[in-house]
């Protein structure tokens, strides 16, 4: 049986706060106040596990434990088939660099890992987010959202963010780069992942 949310105080465990703002809108209709992890002076757990739940749980219960309110994590990349999964949950590694990320450097090493493996188009793949929403007495639920697309080359589009140039979701002509971000957002892997939390948790 899947555990509502009850009470009106949420911890969103993230120090980004377009990503609070985006989470408090579509939670507002419920009456949840959201925080953030910077609003409580809280760390960044290390994400060590091999999987996007893993590391949303990781998160999570971090929060969790630390605020005494329940708490929501995300974890989210993109993943393709020809690189058996890659680049998975070191999706925002791949962009490290000294003083921050380079998603250009990324998404270039993407086509040249395809290139040196000979992968043939099309070159599948999805972005993928899970949510993970855990109490303080250690229950959790999670959930997970996939658009399935492709890897496309040269890159496309100058919106949105991360890898969206070089992906193109299944049904579209246009990369997630070229999308209107509203669009964008009501059909991505991340609204996809809220569909079934709101359905399931607060609805």
């Amino acid at each position: 049986m899947t555990r509502k949310f009850e009470g009106r105080n949420l911890l969103v465990a993230t120090h980004n706060r377009g990503k609070l703002e985006e989470i408090a809108a579509l939670l507002a209709p419920f009456g949840v106040s959201v925080t953030s992890n910077a609003d409580h002076g809280l760390p960044e757990p290390d994400e060590t596990e091999a999987t996007f739940v893993g590391n949303a749980r990781i998160k999570a219960h971090a929060g969790a434990r630390e605020t005494g309110v329940p708490a929501l994590a995300d974890d989210s990349g993109i993943t393709v088939d020809g690189l058996d999964g890659a680049p998975g949950v070191h999706t925002a590694d791949w962009a490290e660099i000294d003083g921050g990320r380079d998603f250009v450097k990324a998404m270039t090493r993407t086509r040249n890992e395809l290139d040196a493996r000979n992968v043939p188009e099309p070159w599948l793949a999805q972005f993928r987010c899970t949510l993970v929403l855990a109490w303080p007495d250690g229950h959790d639920e999670a959930f997970e959202g996939v658009m399935p697309g492709r890897v496309v080359w040269p890159m496309r589009g100058d919106q949105g963010h991360g890898y969206d140039p070089i992906f193109q979701p299944d049904g579209h002509e246009m990369t997630f780069g070229e999308m209107d971000r509203w669009e964008k957002n009501r059909m991505s892997h991340r609204a996809r992942a809220f569909e079934k939390l709101i359905e399931c948790c607060f609805a």
